[in-house]
């Protein structure tokens, strides 16, 4: 057992691939995966339903699941206070591991939803930006033609000024 766990705490600094990973089929590896697929929701939905099923087939499933469960928790509350509000609702990854990832799935389309609006934003801005050059149009007419507020076109103007 104990070759098992020095080999597999070498596991990480080894650097091995997602592939390699996934083969070695342990709650450890599938840590490290989740770890490694923390940036892509997709990954991360495969990653954690894996280690899902891993901790499932373990003899030492009830603990290894608390231990883990916890470490997940923490690890993902980097998503934002709405995700770690969804995350107190999850008691154990071998039961919850459906529900997480349709909140992971929830969390994604926000980000994307939200990322998709800061674009629209800033080409909002750098229409109204280019109008103000031409300096051709009021601040009320640029602020209908793009949608922005006449208080966000003032403070373009305020800040072209400078």
């Amino acid at each position: 057992m104990v070759v098992g766990r020095v080999c597999e705490r070498n596991l990480f600094t080894a650097g091995f691939t997602e592939e390699e990973l996934a083969a070695r089929d342990t709650p450890l590896s599938g840590i490290f995966e989740v770890e490694k697929a923390s940036k892509d929701v997709e990954a991360l939905q495969g990653a954690v339903k894996r280690l899902a099923a891993r901790i499932r087939a373990h003899p030492e499933k009830a603990r290894l699941d608390e231990v883990i469960t916890r470490w997940l928790k923490r690890h993902l509350k980097r998503l934002g206070a709405e995700a770690e509000q969804a995350l107190e609702e999850i008691n154990s990854l071998v039961e919850d591991h459906a529900m997480l990832a349709e909140n992971l799935q929830t969390w994604a389309e926000k980000e994307r939803q939200k990322g998709r609006q800061e674009g629209r934003l800033e080409g909002q801005r750098l229409a109204a930006m280019n109008l103000l050059k031409l300096g051709l149009l009021t601040d009320e007419q640029i602020a209908q033609s793009t949608g922005l507020s006449l208080t966000e076109v003032i403070a373009l103007r305020s800040g072209q000024a400078h």
